[in-house]
């Protein structure tokens, strides 16, 4: 995942890219055609509100910050295709993202509607959900976030196939689930009883239509359109639009969900079958923005219904009308709490009494159809995707208002509409291209008269939601990519990331990857698998991680020994990767990063560990000039001829080459391969063979050459040693392959068991190996076979583990 260019890179980013430099290096010895890019998600907030605070352009800004993060990237070592290299404010990256915008609209997947929104007071502009933290406040300026009604540009329809994602995290694929949340269900109209000739009806979605019979209020988001002066009692309209404006302030929303609040709004309801009146109620539990902003409640049926009838006292009675069946019942039925699994409906269901939940489900609904007030419904949770941002530096929304045709379209050969220079950043009101009269006044492509420029810009998630189709053609002047190399390069092999991206940039990944698959920008081919437009294969997530740091406890004012907060630009908490690189050495680094923890748990930030890298790293450069220039090729030796001394190193050298491999090419649990590495190291550093014996050679010339990918540096230089002054780079050598003759062993470790407890180990040729009486012959030769056997009868032997284990039983 590419960075953000925000000046400097923090360890976190050292852990995503020394995770990726080190599985491309290992991919290309392996023989690979490995395509390893970067580029810079370079538009977003952070740049203006520095533009705003420092008096620079955010252009020059960003500028400044990719070659500071540029150069800590060579510092690290790490290996990229700088000619594939791309940054999203460029104008020939976001021309062809304002092209996208356009397949999009004429689509019909691109449109503009009036939304309630998330809205940032002090940074001026609209916020997704995610950007919102658990108390109201916007993620990046702290601001209480209001509720805010806006025109806003949307993308939809971004359910697809997320059952097919194998190779993706589980926890991933969940969280994408619950958040498009699919139901499946019906669709009940209650007219309601209003002032003035029209009549509204309120349209509820449930899951559940065996309850209708229990419906005994309804609720309304707070955004309704029925919440007006026109439609509400007059004696209840005050007190209701002052409730509705309270919640404004999101911080306010969230306490009077969180206390189950709501206000009845004068209004009544009647029952599709029953004609009874129902109350209505609002409350900012309802969103209005998932199914139709209103809900039915059932509090005999539903835990929240139940809760929210209670405090808000709405009815004296609770009617069940579904109880469990009587074979199902392991106690009385009680009354005292919402009955919420499926049953048999009671007599409070007229005429659907006796039947069980799912047939008077089709029945209920089957009886509105024919009175034209109901019908099969399935709801998503997911909202289309809010892509509108009021501010300045964004890709420009490639549209114009005309008083006469409305909204227009740029035509694609006017792209890029560009960001103009002659802006003013107050950081306040409107978005800062309102400021650029120039600009913003326009000629409609379509009548030729004066039009305006669409203000708003696009979130920086449309940007980063197809790059990695761009770097397959880079630099092409003539369209996005072109679709037969990016069709010969797609999907993406492995994607490395932030699990904190797992919602919205790559659900918005996968939409516009599928998007473009269907329309023919790139085609799936019998090399790349088809897999119906998913963008990538693996996705290999990381966890945030932490540092250390000492604050003070507020009540004893004592410090603790040791506690671990977020990294994280926003918190000005990152460690400076070029300090860590001076003081320990980019290859120490770079393998504590890798060996601390496995991608997918936290990662505690704590620089004294890295010395065992550092004596690790000694070892090896020892190790080499020890063995020196190699007289012997690994092809040459045979396993036959070798003593067995020989035969230990080679197969424990081969044991490694195994998982080693392994752990690079599908657990990617690189602590374990470096784990494997410092073993192989230290049973060569044991040996008493000869450092110039073959064997010893080939250990210390594969040990080198997999340790590699991950400390390159040191690797060429032992390389150097071990192959000669003129010899190529360590990167441009094979990977070493494991043989399995090498893994075959002559002898066998076999624990002994006298009556179940594990009493001592014998070693036997492998030829015996299962054979309990051989073992017991030479278990009783052993001064451990006389401690614990004697001469003691066998009354039976147990053998397991494929003759690893025998317990004798005497």
């Amino acid at each position: 995942m590419f960075p953000y260019p925000s000046g400097m890179l923090h360890m976190g980013h050292v852990r995503v890219y020394t995770i990726s430099d080190t599985l491309q290096r290992f991919r290309r010895m392996n023989g690979y055609n490995v395509l390893h890019p970067m580029g810079w998600d370079a538009f977003g907030l952070p740049a203006e509100n520095a533009a705003i605070e420092r008096g620079i352009h955010p252009a020059t800004w960003t500028t400044k910050n990719i070659a500071a993060m540029k150069e800590t990237m060579s510092r690290l070592q790490l290996e990229f295709d700088w000619s594939r290299e791309i940054a999203t404010c460029d104008p020939s990256y976001y021309r062809w993202t304002q092209y996208i915008f356009l397949e999009l609209y004429k689509a019909g997947l691109a449109y503009r509607k009036e939304a309630v929104v998330n809205w940032d007071p002090v940074d001026q502009t609209v916020l997704a959900n995610e950007q919102v933290d658990h108390e109201g406040k916007s993620w990046r300026s702290g601001a209480l976030v209001e509720r805010k009604k806006l025109k806003q540009w949307f993308f939809k329809d971004l359910l697809k196939d997320i059952d097919r994602l194998d190779h993706w995290p589980e926890r991933v694929k969940q969280m994408q689930r619950h958040w498009i949340g699919k139901s499946v269900g019906a669709e009940f109209d209650f007219p309601v009883h209003a002032k003035g000739p029209n009549q509204p009806t309120l349209t509820v979605f449930t899951s559940r239509p065996d309850t209708l019979f229990g419906v005994q209020y309804l609720v309304v988001s707070p955004e309704h359109a029925i919440l007006n002066k026109e439609t509400l009692p007059a004696d209840h309209a005050d007190k209701v639009l002052d409730f509705v404006s309270s919640l404004k302030m999101k911080q306010n929303m969230e306490k009077a969900e969180e206390t189950k609040q709501g206000v009845f709004t004068g209004l009544y309801a009647s029952h599709p079958l029953t004609q009874e009146k129902i109350p209505v109620f609002v409350a900012p539990y309802v969103i209005s923005e998932y199914g139709t902003g209103a809900v039915m409640g059932v509090p005999a049926h539903d835990k929240r219904d139940w809760e929210f009838c209670r405090v808000n006292d709405i009815a004296n009675e609770i009617k069940f009308v579904v109880e469990p069946a009587l074979q199902e019942l392991d106690r009385p039925f009680s009354t005292t709490e919402p009955f919420t699994a499926q049953g048999v409906l009671t007599a409070l269901s007229g005429p659907f009494a006796g039947m069980k939940s799912k047939q008077a489900g089709k029945a209920i609904l089957k009886q509105a159809q024919q009175l034209g007030l109901g019908r099969p419904a399935t709801q998503f949770r997911l909202k289309d995707w809010l892509l509108s941002r009021q501010r300045y530096w964004g890709a420009p929304i490639p549209m114009v208002h005309c008083p006469k045709c409305d909204i227009v379209p740029v035509p694609q050969e006017e792209l890029p509409v560009l960001l103009p220079l002659d802006v003013e950043f107050s950081g306040k009101g409107a978005s800062p291209l309102t400021t650029s009269k120039e600009w913003l006044q326009c000629t409609c492509p379509k009548c030729k008269g004066p039009a305006t420029r669409e203000t708003d810009t696009m979130d920086t998630f449309v940007d980063s939601s197809w790059y990695f189709m761009r770097f397959t053609d880079a630099n092409n002047l003539d369209l996005p990519f072109s679709a037969e190399k990016a069709s010969g390069r797609l999907p993406v092999d492995i994607y490395i990331g932030g699990v904190e991206h797992a919602i919205l940039h790559l659900l918005y990944s996968r939409f516009l990857s599928k998007f473009m698959l269907e329309k023919g920008f790139y085609s799936e081919t019998p090399d790349t698998k088809p897999g119906h437009g998913e963008p990538f294969n693996v996705l290999l997530t990381q966890v945030s991680w932490v540092y250390p740091r000492h604050p003070k406890m507020i009540e004893t004012g004592e410090t603790p020994l040791i506690s671990y907060e977020k990294m994280s630009k926003s918190k000005y908490n990152g460690v400076d990767p070029v300090s860590v690189i001076e003081a320990q050495g980019v290859d120490a680094t770079r393998l504590h990063m890798l060996y601390k923890a496995p991608p997918s748990e936290v990662l505690e930030w704590d620089d004294s560990s890295i010395v065992g890298m550092q004596r690790w790293l000694g070892k090896v450069l020892k190790l080499a000039s020890t063995a020196g220039t190699a007289k012997t090729e690994a092809a040459e030796i045979s396993v036959d001829s070798l003593s067995s001394l020989e035969k230990d190193m080679y197969r424990t050298t081969h044991e490694t080459i195994k998982q080693v491999t392994e752990a690079l090419s599908t657990s990617y649990t690189f602590n374990t391969a470096i784990s494997d590495l410092i073993k192989l190291t230290n049973y060569i550093t044991s040996s008493d063979l000869a450092p110039h014996a073959p064997v010893y050679q080939h250990a210390v010339r594969s040990l080198v050459t997999m340790m590699a990918p991950m400390a390159p540096t040191v690797s060429e230089e032992c390389w150097e040693t071990v192959s000669g002054q003129d010899s190529t780079s360590v990167f441009v050598q094979p990977w070493p392959k494991w043989e399995a003759k090498a893994l075959e062993k002559d002898t066998i470790d076999c624990m002994i068991q006298v009556n179940g407890k594990t009493r001592f180990r014998v070693v036997v040729p492998v030829d015996i190996a299962g054979d309990a009486t051989e073992i017991e012959k030479q278990a009783r030769a052993m001064a451990e076979g006389q401690k614990w056997l004697g001469d003691r009868p066998i009354r039976r032997a147990i053998v397991a583990k494929g003759g690893k284990l025998v317990n004798f039983v005497i």
